[in-house]
């Protein structure tokens, strides 16, 4: 049997573009499974594999949301530091839609529509992150410098 390869989706190709160096991670996509079955699956800490999240506001404005893998976005402390009155995860059709990608399989990179980027603080001090590559089953690992100089986040302290 051959090895599984690497898909090349919009955000390989938003990376390949813009000269970032990666290195792909295929593993067994499990439904639910999370971040936690990645981080077992490869031997990595959950600490550094990055969630990305689709959220709205209360006027279904869209936005990507960052966050460690381990820990959960106190979307109240979003709220306040966008200034919206309410935040709160889309609806996965609807997160499909705004991001041209499958939830379990979302990535920051290369998204269908531009969306703001918020992105946990702590992040921003891993040397190296591991996020979706746009597949289900598909995680980059890439340095964190390149991540943020790509998506240009605004950093907020966000965590649950």
């Amino acid at each position: 049997m051959k090895p599984a390869k690497a898909p090349v989706t919009q955000a390989i190709r938003v990376l390949r573009s813009a000269k970032v160096p990666f290195e792909g991670h295929l593993y067994d996509y499990v439904d639910g499974g999370g971040t936690s079955h990645f981080a077992r699956s490869v031997g990595v800490d959950e600490h550094a594999v990055v969630k990305t999240l689709v959220m709205e506001d209360e006027t279904k404005a869209p936005m990507i949301v960052l966050m460690h893998g381990d820990r959960q976005v106190s979307t109240q402390a979003l709220a306040r530091a966008i200034g919206a009155k309410r935040v709160s995860p889309c609806d996965p059709k609807v997160a499909d839609k705004h991001s041209g990608y499958q939830v379990g399989g979302t990535s920051p990179f290369g998204t269908r529509r531009a969306m703001p980027v918020y992105c946990e603080q702590g992040i921003a001090e891993l040397p190296r992150i591991y996020i979706n590559g746009g597949k289900r089953g598909y995680i980059i690992s890439l340095a964190t410098a390149d991540a943020l100089r790509i998506l240009q986040p605004t950093m907020v302290s966000i965590l649950a």
